[in-house]
């Protein structure tokens, strides 16, 4: 199993945590990031990721292998998922075994953060209003230099977090 890859389909974490089983591992912890239905006052119907998998990729694995290397865990893993997602499907899995407890729960806290700061996956959340916007893409809400008001309407710029 790679470290960090991207999915289109739901994420099957019972597989995803077999994988990472090792004796000699006694701590076990994982992550899951699921879609929501709310958002900075939204109410959200469902959304979309999207990814530039090929940097997004090497960028998720290097953040895998500073975990493994900083905190000292044997096996690490996150899959993250990319398309439409309705509201309480899982959107990002990380698991992480290693001798003891601390260093899984850390390994997998820094996982996580680093990939929503460091990787190039961008969101689009669709609002019961039928409004939209991207969440934390400062290039998706900039209309294109071809785009005039028109296209860019009805898309809004939110500063949330992933």
């Amino acid at each position: 199993m790679s470290a960090f890859r991207f999915s289109s389909t739901p994420i099957e974490t019972r597989a995803l945590s077999a994988a990472l089983a090792d004796p000699a591992c006694g701590g076990y912890a994982a992550f899951e990031g699921w879609v929501r239905d709310n958002n900075e006052g939204e109410h959200v119907r469902h959304l979309e990721y999207e990814a530039f998998e090929v940097l997004a990729v090497r960028e998720g694995e290097r953040i895998v292998a500073e975990a493994i290397a900083r905190f000292g865990v044997t096996h690490a893993a996150c899959v993250h998922r990319v398309g439409d997602l309705r509201v309480g499907e899982l959107a990002v899995w990380v698991g992480v075994s290693a001798p003891h407890r601390d260093e899984a729960f850390r390994a997998c806290r820094y996982i996580i953060d680093e990939v929503k700061q460091r990787v190039p996956i961008w969101k689009k959340e669709h609002y019961v209003s039928g409004d939209s916007g991207w969440v934390n893409c400062e290039r998706c809400a900039a209309p294109a230099a071809h785009a005039d008001s028109a296209t860019a309407g009805g898309v809004h710029a939110h500063k949330h977090q992933r």
